[in-house]
């Protein structure tokens, strides 16, 4: 069992920057993809950004150009840089973790961490 933890979120200005963390109990050396996911209210969860064990990446076209996606194995840690933040980045933004176990799909998901961009 993996436990994520987000950290990072906050409060910023239009225009500003935030580093969200997302530190793993475990190994994520394992795990196919990992991504960040955001959720506003009244709003369905939408995929942001996702980094596969081989460093591929992808992003919502929403925030491309804008946002980037690491992962650190060796601190079993995944960041997202956010730039160029917008009120509508405004959300809570969760981890996200993918692995492949005995042929089935396992999603693991951290508690989310909120992210406010003010006018």
């Amino acid at each position: 069992q993996v436990q994520l933890v987000e950290s990072g979120g906050g409060l910023v200005q239009a225009g500003g920057s935030l580093r969200l963390s997302c530190a793993a109990s475990g190994s994520i050396f394992s795990m196919n993809s990992m991504g960040w996911f955001r959720q506003a209210p009244g709003n369905e969860r939408e995929l942001v950004a996702a980094i596969t064990s081989g460093g591929s990446t992808n992003y919502a076209d929403s925030v491309k150009g804008r946002f980037t996606i690491s992962r650190d194995n060796a601190k079993n840690t995944v960041y997202l840089q956010m730039n160029s933040l917008k009120p509508e980045d405004t959300a809570v933004y969760y981890c996200n973790a993918d692995q492949i176990y005995f042929g089935s799909w396992v999603h693991y998901w951290g508690q989310g961490t909120q992210v406010t961009v003010s006018s």
